[in-house]
């Protein structure tokens, strides 16, 4: 009896072992499973990763080919205006050179008018000098103004003068000294009577004559004086216009000179006689300007010469 049940014990103990190896058999056998199962899906998750990033690259790359081909498009449309810039800049140059051409073509033949027109005002006056006819003499002015309004050549000065000279011959050709509804005075210094001038007798005089001539226009009544006198530190003669007629404000200074510029409408004249005063006067290395400090009645204007 005891030995049946020493024998149900040990086949109990045994089958108990052995159900507990069976147990952590399985328990093991299941931790591996759950650790195959863990890294299967592990390796899923890098394999989604990898596929999403696969796609993400996809995307990006049709979009950089699509930018690339944008960027073609776009060099091409480039490249077509850049075509037609060049074009339409051939053209345009072109164009620059036969208007360029055509340009010197007019400047010659306004050139070769211009010399044929000197000869002409040189003949009239010197049938002026010859026959003393004063309507041809003031065509004549008038032909040779419109030369002297833009001139830029300077003038040669040829001719050796007295100082007072110029004054003398600008007084006759303006014939301000026989107007009736002025009193006309001339004042010649001293030193300026026995001074030479080096100078075109022709465009001083000139010059000085449309001072006088629109000293006499704008004074309508009153006095209009001219003095003449030598400034030997700056080596010039010096013909000073003054007059009581209607004066310039000081802020027209520089205006006045302007080519066709009138201050008053209601008087003759083309605009154009102080300016080509001015531009004669510095052409023979001189200068006219307008005596902005002059108090009054009327205008100072003041010619220098070089002597």
């Amino acid at each position: 009896m005891n030995i049946l049940f020493i024998i149900v014990l040990v086949v109990a103990v045994v089958l108990g072992i052995a159900y507990y190896f069976q147990v952590k058999a399985s328990h093991k056998q299941a931790d591996e499973q759950q650790q195959l199962l863990t890294d299967y899906q592990r390796r899923v998750d890098e394999q989604q990763k990898l596929l999403d990033d696969y796609r993400a690259l996809e995307k990006n790359f049709d979009n950089i080919g699509e930018g690339y081909e944008q960027a073609l498009l776009a060099f091409d449309k480039m490249e077509e205006e850049k075509q037609k810039q060049q074009a339409i800049q051939e053209s345009l140059e072109k164009r620059c050179a036969s208007l360029q051409q055509t340009c010197d073509t007019l400047t010659q033949s306004v050139q070769k008018q211009a010399e044929g027109l000197k000869t002409i005002v040189a003949d009239m006056q010197r049938a002026v000098r010859e026959g003393a006819d004063a309507k041809i003499a003031a065509y004549a002015s008038r032909i040779s103004d419109l030369g002297d309004v833009d001139g830029q050549e300077p003038i040669e000065r040829t001719d050796n003068i007295m100082v007072a000279l110029v004054a003398d011959e600008a007084v006759k050709a303006s014939g301000i000294d026989k107007a009736q509804y002025i009193k006309f005075e001339s004042q010649t210094a001293p030193d300026a009577a026995a001074t030479m001038l080096s100078t075109n007798q022709q465009k001083a005089v000139r010059a000085l004559t449309h001072l006088l001539d629109n000293a006499l226009k704008f004074t309508t009544d009153g006095t209009v004086t001219l003095s003449v006198s030598v400034d030997m530190d700056k080596m010039q003669a010096v013909y000073t216009v003054e007059d009581t007629g209607s004066g310039i404000d000081a802020a027209e200074a520089e205006h006045i000179f302007e080519p066709y510029v009138k201050l008053n409408q209601y008087f003759d004249g083309q605009g154009i006689g102080l300016t080509v005063a001015r531009n004669i006067a510095r052409r023979l290395g001189g200068d006219v300007v307008l005596d902005t400090e002059f108090a009054g009645p009327g205008a100072r204007f003041v010619l220098s010469l070089p002597i």
